[in-house]
Parts: C-alpha cells; structure tokens; sequence
C-alpha cells in the first residue's frame, strides 16, 4: 500500500509539471505571436513630413501619374550644401491643382517625345528646410535672394507651389542641360542662354533641351523664373497665400 501511495505521488508531481511546462509554453508562443501582428511593417509606416503632408491636402505626384520620375536632390547629398535634409523621405508631394499641371505637362512632354520624361528633383519644401537652406548659404543678402527665398516671406516651394525638375532619357538619364541642378551662377539663367550660346559656353542642344522643358511647363499653365532653368511655380506668391497654407 505505501508503495502504491508513493507512485500515485510521484505521477501527480510529474502531471503538474508537464501541465505547467505546457502552459508558460503556449503562454509565450501567444505573447510571440501578438507581438508579431501589432508591430508596423516597414511598408506601412509614414514618415512625420510625409503624414504631416497628406494631413495638409497635399498629394504624391506618382499617385496623378505614376510615369514621371522622383530624385529628391534634398534627400541626397548631391546639391549645393551637400547635405541631406530629408532623410528616409523620397516622395514628391504638391498642391493637388499644381500636381494635375504637372500630369499635364507629362503628357504634352510625351507627344513631342515619346522616349522622354519628367524627372523631379523638388516640390513641397517646408520651411524649415527652407530656413536651413537661407542658413547655410553664404551670399551678400542680395545675391542669395536670387536663389533662394527669405523663409520669412514664405517660398512658393513652402506652400507645395512649385517643382524644381528636368528631363530624362527612357533610361532615366537627365539630359545635359548646360549647368548641374541647384547651379548658383549666371550659367543657369534662361535669358542669358543666347549670350552664352555664342560664347560657346552653352551648346545649341543643350538650349533646345532647356526651350523643350520650358515649352512643356509653360502650355501646361506653369511660370518660369529668371534665374533657374529648372525652377517654376504654378502661381504668384499672392495667389498662393490666398489658395494654399504654408507647410512648416
């Protein structure tokens, strides 16, 4: 009999064992799995800028039309304060109005030139990065208002109004436009292009490329500037004040 009480003992002991063993067990492998499903995947998580975007109303241009090209120089360190000021952000967002120009502006650019498209090095611009850049570049006040705009009286790029681009090839090259993006000189003005083309600083392809890109923008109901071929606002600064807010 104490024999027989001392394996009916043993094999309660060991019971409990295996039954607590088996719940911490699952206990882990449902605490695992619950970890799993409510941590965000990489593909579905928004950026602060860009969700502070989309709350604003503004929109990506690739959603409009998926066939023009993004290089955000400003998420690089290829510009001219070779710093990187947007990080993981490599959207191009803009004004919803100003975007469907754009769109427009994609499809006059295909009817003269199937093989060519749009490549977008900026658009939206909050101002922030817009006070880091005034910061940053090293001018006489009045040379540096040429290039870029006092933070204080807001740039059409801070309201999501104007896109910095080029042209490429169907492999993606930007065409030879004469002077790299961002170029801080009189080389990258449009109404010296004839001076500079005899001079033989600009050649006569390097001119039609920049006249195509500008032909494009305009019909599609953009505004160049002085002095950046590849600059142009969709309105005046007025207007925009009116239509759009500033993006900080």
């Amino acid at each position: 009999m104490k024999k027989m009480i001392q394996i009916f003992t043993y094999a309660a002991i060991v019971f409990t064992f295996i039954q607590t063993c088996g719940c911490k067990t699952s206990d882990a492998k449902e605490d695992t799995e619950k970890s799993r499903v409510q941590k965000p995947t990489s593909a579905n998580e928004v950026s602060k800028l860009e969700q502070a975007l989309i709350d604003a109303g503004l929109v990506d241009i690739q959603t409009i039309e998926p066939g023009i090209k993004v290089e955000l120089k400003y998420s690089t360190t290829d510009n001219f304060m070779k710093m990187d000021m947007y990080g993981d952000f490599t959207k191009a967002y803009l004004q919803p109005d100003v975007a469907e120009k754009l769109a427009k502006a994609y499809k006059l650019l295909k009817e003269k030139r199937p093989d060519y498209t749009l490549l977008v090095y900026d658009c939206v611009r909050p101002r922030s990065i817009q006070q880091m850049m005034w910061d940053s570049l090293k001018l006489p006040l009045e040379e540096k208002t040429k290039f870029i705009s006092n933070p204080q009286n807001g740039s059409l790029h801070n309201y999501g109004a104007a896109v910095d681009l080029t042209i490429c090839n169907k492999k993606g090259k930007a065409l030879d436009m004469g002077t790299i993006y961002d170029y801080i000189g009189e080389l990258a003005r449009p109404e010296l292009e004839n001076r500079f083309l005899a001079e033989g600083k600009l050649t006569q392809q390097q001119v039609d490329d920049r006249k195509l890109l500008r032909a494009v923008m305009l019909d599609a109901g953009f505004k160049m500037i002085e002095n950046e071929w590849w600059h142009f606002n969709s309105c005046s600064r007025e207007e925009a004040k009116v239509k759009y807010k500033i993006i900080e």
